[in-house]
């Protein structure tokens, strides 16, 4: 197997097209952000990359929250557009047929059509060049009870959640594997002499 050389850049994919929504209910906003991901699990911590140059950016860095609301495939054209336009000149909400709905932790709209959304708050801003990080942590995620069994557990599968990948949306495809699978002990098959017993 042969490779081309390239120089470095930003390939890594899939990646999440998260709506960040940020603002307040009555004056919120959202940027689609793919630079995102999490950063430690307990405490629960994110962050997301945001240009200095984009609206959100002085919303975000005046308010210290945000909102991640994960974007299932039938959102992927209103993602596309919330990271095209800028919230400076247009009601992203109104323009999408968006509904901004309240969360208990943080003054910015969850999406309402959005499957999941993580409140966040900022804990620290670090300019890295093109896109300044902001550090939070993750305090309150919203699921759509759609997503919940009889027993309570969360089917993320369900949501139908979009990747994106250097410049392309796409759904996600079937399963190949659970967290562990590759050390689970394999069951053992009783053999034919037992089977016979």
């Amino acid at each position: 197997m042969s490779k081309i050389k390239m120089r470095g850049g930003a390939l890594l994919a899939p990646v999440p097209p998260v709506m960040v929504s940020c603002g307040t209910m009555e004056k919120g906003n959202i940027i689609t952000v793919a630079w995102t991901g999490i950063l430690n699990t307990v405490p629960p911590k994110t962050y997301i990359a945001v240009r200095p140059q984009r609206h959100s950016h002085g919303i975000i860095r005046e308010t210290g929250e945000f909102v991640l609301n994960l974007t299932p495939a039938a959102l992927t054209r209103a993602a596309d557009y919330c990271g095209m336009y800028t919230g400076a000149k247009v009601d992203k909400f109104a323009a999408c047929k968006l509904t901004p709905i309240s969360a208990d932790e943080v003054a910015a709209p969850m999406i309402a059509e959005c499957p999941l959304s993580l409140c966040c708050k900022v804990t620290a801003v670090q300019p890295m060049g093109s896109h300044d990080l902001f550090f939070a942590d993750i305090v309150g995620t919203y699921a759509d009870e759609s997503l919940m069994d009889e027993k309570g557990k969360l089917h993320m599968e369900r949501a139908d959640l979009c990747a994106y990948v250097h410049g392309e949306y796409f759904t996600l495809g079937r399963r190949v594997g659970t967290f562990g699978f590759s050390a689970a002990k394999k069951k053992k098959h009783p053999s034919k002499n037992q089977k016979r017993r």
